[in-house]
């Protein structure tokens, strides 16, 4: 099925936000939600959060997914599932980062994507 999605179904902003709080509700820790609109011709947002352990990353990332389906969004891809460090979940609009604490301060996208606005999804 296409990553795409109609003008009806739940906007880019309001997923990632969504997103956001899924991850900080299945006990991951410094989410930040990033708009990155006017600096990635990619992507419009960017989730990035630690998880505890690579089963609980494993378990996030699956839950955004299956948030995700009624919303309208499916995952165009996902990379690094079977593995301890980093989950990447791509929905195209959305891209959702989750990371082990040591690849994140590793990767440091926090830093790469500094340019883009923080949102504050916890409202």
């Amino acid at each position: 099925m296409p990553a795409t999605r109609s003008t009806t179904e739940t906007s880019a902003r309001d997923f990632a936000i969504a997103a956001a709080r899924m991850a900080a509700e299945t006990r991951c820790t410094n989410v930040v939600l990033l708009d990155v609109t006017k600096i990635s011709p990619i992507t419009d947002y960017l989730v990035i959060a630690t998880g505890s352990s690579a089963r609980q990353m494993r378990s996030v990332c699956d839950d955004i997914e299956d948030m995700a389906k009624p919303l309208g969004y499916r995952a165009l891809t996902r990379a690094g599932h079977d593995g301890e460090t980093w989950i990447l979940t791509d929905f195209v609009h959305v891209v959702v980062h989750v990371f082990s604490a040591e690849a994140r301060g590793y990767y440091d996208l926090d830093s790469l994507w500094g340019d883009g606005e923080k949102v504050d999804w916890q409202k």
